[in-house]
């Protein structure tokens, strides 16, 4: 039995804590409050019995809990006297580590709570759990302060507190899976590194490349090194040699280490530096005795897994023409825990353009590392992602090639960028110069900032000379108010001016509307189109691209609503660039979560927006929320593409794919043809999304949607399971990147 001591509660304080654990001496103490709380093996809730019940009234819970799972889909059950009811419990999507608050009521006396952390299985410790007493007036002021912030219009403020409160349930709907990371090993690791599939490898490799894995050490804590060279000398692939360069440690403890490993093994070359000369510097000693086919870049506190050379070994045998390969990776703290996993994804020039995802483990072609000088002493700090970057530039697109395992255990410690990206500011200043020196040496004209998240950066592209006509095409029936908004928010907030709107009248019959289109027409840049036919998003837009006079087309719902005058601006430079095919906005639902960060293939059984649900503040997976990047299709509620483009791939299918789809479709065959699909958090806009066409909720429209499905899943097949753009190891179930158990594939290299 696991005791918890509880305070009382008095006037506005507390009226219940829950202290953590290790405050406590002596188990379960009363102060004569009344609270007792229980958890066993057993039973992974907390339940709290009342011998005083609690007052009637407004509560404010404070919940904080520390897990080995980032995400948990917390509750609070109550017990009103007849046992414990599933719909009556208040949600907690709890954040590993955060403190969340919100606000309960009591409209009857309860005669006990239950206090379940998380739906999965994991390991925690609650770091505090308390309720406060709240006034009415202050819970009303404090519903609408959350509510606010999260919608684009302010709420009547004139609302009863009951229908405060029913708006302000929502906003704690967990929107993140809750399988825990060390289930997610257990459940892979097993599978995938089993001696079955490791004798398979074996099998498959012909070809033993030599890999050279370059390490440069300054005083090192003994115990990082020498798990660091452990895990090297503990590879199942023995066709390696370790190069190890000591930058003058004034720890001479640290170079004795080293000697003994490389007395004990003739594959460990070292160098000892007389001068530091930093982290650069080293490298490039360590690089001068590698004499491999790859070399392999190893921090000098960080681990390999065990298995991870014969991975890349299987991979060149695979791809012969590989020449940067990298893998997925986790952080591993003091103790060994491993933790925060970075699935990521295929090679993503423009996720790469804006920070440097692909880390570790990197491998690459030796000659290459040669041909571009190794590496820069003047972007210390960031000298991998310089590295990278410069020999990206001499290789295509296929040569570089995406392990989609963890292979790499990233040591977390006090001041290490793995523990917190801002521990040391300097990288972010040296990756900086590294992508711009990178730019300065090619024929674009770009300009490179920093993003605002450490070691993010975001590049602008030049607008064309002169700027191209862009055709905006908004297909709309009826839907004064919403079409009006759209349009008015256009008018007043874009920056870009050379536009023109193409209205598409799909049979409107209300008068207002129609009147609407009247004064429409008497603005320079906006004309009126009908399509008199039964709706068909697809044929309406296709017969839209004909009439448009730009080279550029805007795929434009009637129910978007411009958050960020660049937002034109933005599309267009990206869409401009002749590698890009379409370009997708960040849309936002009124309240201010996101509607469409980007589509991922597969989620749902066809595809699914990425981030869906998440705060607008939150950064997202590693940051893609507020990054450039590649993805396999974005959404035509908001897109732009060049005419010649639409025209080359024959438009949206109009036969198969009336409604839904459409877009997807479209972006892929855009892809097919050789063009990056992209997406940009630069432009904002809200979407009212389903308003004007509403839901699929009779047997017509879901039947019509089956037939759409079954369209995709035949014509794309595996495309439509193996995202480049996303990760095998993640979800498509959920839309939040949350693990996938058991993936059946990992998918082979596709198309970006």
């Amino acid at each position: 039995m696991t005791y918890l001591d509880i305070t009382g509660w008095l006037n506005r304080k507390p009226a219940f804590r829950l202290l953590p654990v290790n405050h406590l001496e002596k188990g379960l103490e009363s102060d004569g409050c009344g609270f007792e709380w229980h958890a066993t093996g057993d039973d992974p809730a907390f339940k709290l019995k009342f011998k005083k019940r609690l007052p009637v009234g407004w509560y404010m819970l404070t919940v904080k809990v520390k897990a080995d799972c980032t995400h948990m889909a917390g509750k609070l059950y109550l017990d009103y006297g007849k046992g414990i009811n599933e719909a009556e419990a208040l949600r907690l999507p709890l954040t590993s580590g955060k403190t969340l608050k919100r606000i309960c009521y009591f409209s009857e006396l309860p005669v006990g709570m239950r206090f379940d952390p998380a739906e999965n299985t994991c390991r925690f410790s609650i770091e505090s759990f308390s309720m406060s007493k709240l006034t009415a007036g202050y819970a009303r002021q404090l519903m609408l302060k959350k509510l606010n912030a999260r919608r684009s219009t302010e709420l009547d403020s004139s609302l009863s507190l009951d229908a405060i409160y029913q708006v302000y349930h929502p906003l704690f709907e967990p929107c993140q899976a809750t399988i825990s990371y060390p289930q997610w090993v257990a459940s892979h690791e097993s599978k995938y590194f089993g001696e079955e599939n490791i004798a398979r490898l074996w099998q498959q490799i012909e070809r033993k490349p030599l890999f050279s894995v370059l390490v440069a050490s300054y005083n090192t804590q003994e115990a990082f090194l020498r798990a660091c060279i452990e895990s090297v000398i503990q590879q199942s692939y023995s066709h390696w040699e370790l190069c190890i360069a000591d930058d003058a440690s004034t720890d001479e403890r640290v170079r004795d280490i080293i000697r003994e490993y490389a007395s004990q093994d003739k594959r460990i070359k070292t160098v000892f530096r007389e001068t530091n000369g930093h982290i650069s510097v080293a490298s490039n000693s360590a690089l001068k005795l590698a004499s491999g086919e790859y070399i392999a870049l190893l921090d000098h506190d960080d681990v390999l897994t065990k298995h991870a050379l014969l991975m890349m070994a299987a991979t060149i045998n695979n791809r012969p023409d590989a020449k940067l390969i990298y893998s997925d990776e986790d952080k591993i703290d003091e103790r060994g825990r491993r933790f925060e996993p970075h699935f990521k994804s295929d090679w993503n020039r423009d996720l790469f353009y804006s920070h440097n995802y692909i880390t570790h483990l990197s491998v690459l072609d030796r000659s290459l590392v040669k041909a571009v000088g190794g590496f820069r002493p003047s972007v210390a700090g960031s000298q991998d992602y310089d590295l990278l970057l410069r020999c990206m530039a001499r290789i295509g697109n296929r040569e570089i090639v995406h392990v989609p395992h963890i292979l790499y255990h990233w040591r977390a410690i006090e001041g290490s960028t793995a523990l917190t990206s801002s521990a040391k500011d300097y990288t972010t200043e040296a990756g900086l110069k590294a992508l711009q020196d990178f730019f300065a040496a090619t024929t674009l004209d770009v300009k490179v900032t920093k993003s605002g998240q450490a070691n993010c950066y975001r590049v602008i592209w030049p607008l064309p000379v002169p700027v191209p006509l862009v055709s905006l095409l908004i297909p709309t029936r009826d839907g004064y108010e919403l079409l009006k908004q759209c349009i008015d928010s256009i008018v007043s907030k874009t920056t870009y001016a050379h536009y023109e709107i193409v209205v598409l009248n799909n049979q409107t019959s209300c008068q207002k509307t129609l009147k609407y289109f009247e004064a429409l027409k008497r603005s320079p840049n906006i004309r009126v189109v009908d399509y008199d036919q039964p709706f068909n998003y697809s044929a309406m837009n296709n017969m839209g691209a004909v009439h448009a006079q730009g080279t550029i087309l805007g795929l434009i719902n009637n129910d978007i609503e411009v958050i960020s005058p660049e937002w034109l601006d933005e599309m267009v430079r990206q869409v401009s660039r002749p590698d890009i095919g379409c370009v997708g906005a960040k849309l936002l639902y009124p309240d201010g979560r996101i509607q469409h960060a980007g589509v991922v293939l597969g989620i749902g059984g066809v595809a699914g927006h990425s981030h869906k649900y998440f705060s607008n503040r939150n950064p997202g997976y590693f940051s893609r929320l507020r990054l450039t990047q590649n993805y396999s299709a974005v959404t035509a509620a908001a897109m732009l593409v060049r005419k010649s483009v639409f025209e080359e791939v024959g438009g949206l299918e109009e036969n198969h794919l009336r409604v839904a789809f459409n877009d997807i479709d479209f972006c892929l065959k855009v892809r097919e043809a050789g063009y990056r699909n992209l997406w940009t958090p630069y432009a904002e806009l809200y979407h009212h999304e389903s308003v004007s066409r509403g839901h699929e909720d009779t047997p017509e429209k879901q039947a019509r949607f089956r037939k759409e499905v079954e369209f995709m899943k035949g014509k794309w097949g595996e495309q439509l399971t193996c995202d480049p753009c996303y990760s095998p190891n993640l979800s498509l179930m959920h839309e939040d990147f949350s693990y996938r158990m058991e993936p059946e594939v990992i998918c082979s290299e596709a198309k970006v």
